[in-house]
């Protein structure tokens, strides 16, 4: 896309807006902007709302309020203070790269977004964020809400989640930063605040768009028509099979590999139907309920079928493998768990404690 006169006035439009009905009391805009409070931010806004973020934001500021405080934790520590949030691979990214950065940069943040990238779980998104945002750099972000703005404005004909969107949209993400580098900290968060309150994906507010007149979908009558939906496929169906097996004073749980779709997290006992222990049918006599739910990840649901095993004594279920260790009810609450085990665990769990984990948010369950 050629550059046209339009786009200079596109940004200063929506950096005035945003200077007047903007966010400007997110916990991460802290003014003078701290490098690594928005590092922080951009890690846990990936695929996740500012609304759930916000609370595990000031857990973690209060828990590692500096980067050496963060880099000197433990991987079991940080999974923990994620639990809930989901896709727990950022989480692992942010601890390997605050041990990157203190060992290898003095604990201080490059300031080029062409650095940043090279660092763990640093997109080039989310690089751009933190350049433009702290440093002043003319670099273009690309988040989901960004895409659905940038879609909307130029009609783009591609569907959602393809190599074409994203190349096209990267280019018009360019041509549209302002040409100034002092006005790239409020363009930035201007177009991040424009997707996110007004260019919303459902009942968008082009009433009071700042920029409805640089809109082609709002022009044609169409903003409905963008972003083109996404080809859907059906995703299949796995069933897994889990024992809750506890009594009053606790709950035995196994800590999973550091592989897989919840890596160096704790489950209950996962059961193979096919090849139950000898003794099971002594260990099911206190079975009280058998619970199912359902949880999606992004190439299939899953399935599961939880069975509530209230046991007499503290002693270890019969036939259970070794891995299965018991912990105090206080003590599980704190673990790092997948977000299904820590809403179901709450549900056994003695209400006198049940809050002292923190915050359980899981809105596939």
């Amino acid at each position: 896309m050629a550059v046209n006169a339009r786009m200079p006035i596109f940004a200063d439009q929506l950096i005035a807006w945003q200077r007047v009905h903007g966010r400007h009391d997110l916990p991460w805009q802290a003014k003078p902007l701290d490098p690594y409070r928005v590092w922080l931010s951009e890690i846990m806004l990936q695929q996740t709302q500012v609304t759930t973020v916000v609370a595990y934001f000031e857990r973690f500021i209060e828990r590692f309020p500096n980067l050496h405080a963060l880099a000197s934790a433990s991987e079991q520590e940080v999974l923990s203070l994620w639990s809930g949030l989901g896709y727990y691979h950022r989480a692992r990214n942010l601890l390997a790269c605050a041990k990157t950065l203190t060992a290898q940069h003095a604990g201080r943040f490059p300031e080029s977004a062409q650095e940043l990238v090279t660092l763990p779980g640093i997109g080039p998104s989310t690089a751009a964020a933190i350049a433009s945002t702290v440093f002043g750099e003319r670099a273009a972000i690309l988040d989901g809400n960004v895409k659905r703005v940038l879609a909307r404005l130029t009609c783009a004909c591609q569907s959602w989640g393809s190599t074409a969107l994203e190349r096209a949209l990267w280019a018009e993400a360019l041509q549209r930063l302002p040409r100034r580098s002092q006005e790239m900290p409020a363009y930035t968060q201007a177009i991040m605040d424009l997707g996110a309150l007004i260019c919303r994906p459902k009942n968008p507010q082009c009433g009071i768009c700042p920029v409805a007149g640089h809109c082609q979908a709002f022009q044609r009558g169409q903003v409905d028509r963008y972003p083109v939906a996404r080809v859907r496929r059906t995703l299949p169906l796995r069933k897994t099979y889990w024992a809750f097996c506890f009594d009053a004073d606790g709950i035995w749980l196994a800590q999973q590999p550091s592989s897989g779709i919840w890596p160096s997290l704790w489950l209950p006992w996962v059961i193979n139907p096919d090849a139950l222990p000898r003794d099971w049918k002594l260990t099911v006599q206190g079975l009280q309920e058998v619970v199912e739910v359902r949880h999606s990840f992004t190439h299939y649901r899953l399935l599961i079928s939880a069975a509530m095993l209230r046991l007499d004594s503290s002693a270890s279920p019969l036939g259970a493998p070794k891995e299965l260790q018991r912990f105090d009810w206080k003590d599980a609450m704190r673990l790092p768990l997948p977000a299904p085990v820590a809403r179901l665990l709450s549900r056994l769990c003695p209400v006198a404690i049940k809050t002292d984990g923190g915050p359980r948010k899981n809105k596939r369950l």
